[in-house]
């Protein structure tokens, strides 16, 4: 045995996670072709259900993980819902439920919404997060752990050599 293969998942170190995420039955997100996510443990940088639960998981060790909407991305925020007028719509956007769309504020910050409801003179936006109120389930995959680099944590983020 290496000190690679016993190492367990604690605070400050580089984690590679495979994972799938399930969401009402349907696969809404994975790592499958895209390989793992690299990110460093501690930090916030994944949802906290997700992140607390990777804690002590060894390199080659999966589960499934049930993440509920408080600790994934919030409950819906029944105000982040606006209305507004069809005649800000372009033409080529298709005013149907469930269309993703950014919209971009006079400081040219850039919002996500989809669209929630479409009535007759005007149609609703949705600003939550598309998977806010929503319980996340998680089968997951630790396939690699090392301690983070000092640049590394002063930066913040994972580097890749």
């Amino acid at each position: 045995m290496s000190e690679q293969e016993k190492r367990v998942v604690g605070d400050n170190d580089v984690v590679s996670l495979e994972y799938t995420l399930t969401v009402d039955g349907e696969v809404v997100d994975s790592s499958e072709g895209h390989g793992p996510i690299e990110y460093i443990q501690g930090q916030g940088h994944i949802i906290p259900g997700l992140e607390k639960e990777v804690y002590g998981m060894a390199v080659g060790e999966s589960k499934e993980v049930v993440v509920s909407p408080a600790e994934g991305y919030g409950e819906e925020n029944p105000e982040a819902f606006v209305e507004v007028p069809k005649s800000e719509f372009p033409p080529e956007i298709p005013l149907e439920v469930g269309t993703p769309l950014q919209l971009r504020d006079q400081q040219g910050q850039v919002f996500d919404a989809t669209i929630a409801e479409v009535k007759e003179n005007t149609v609703l936006l949705n600003f939550n997060h598309p998977l806010a109120g929503k319980t996340l389930t998680f089968q997951i995959k630790v396939v690699g752990v090392r301690a983070a680099t000092e640049e590394e944590l002063a930066h913040g983020h994972v580097h890749h050599h």
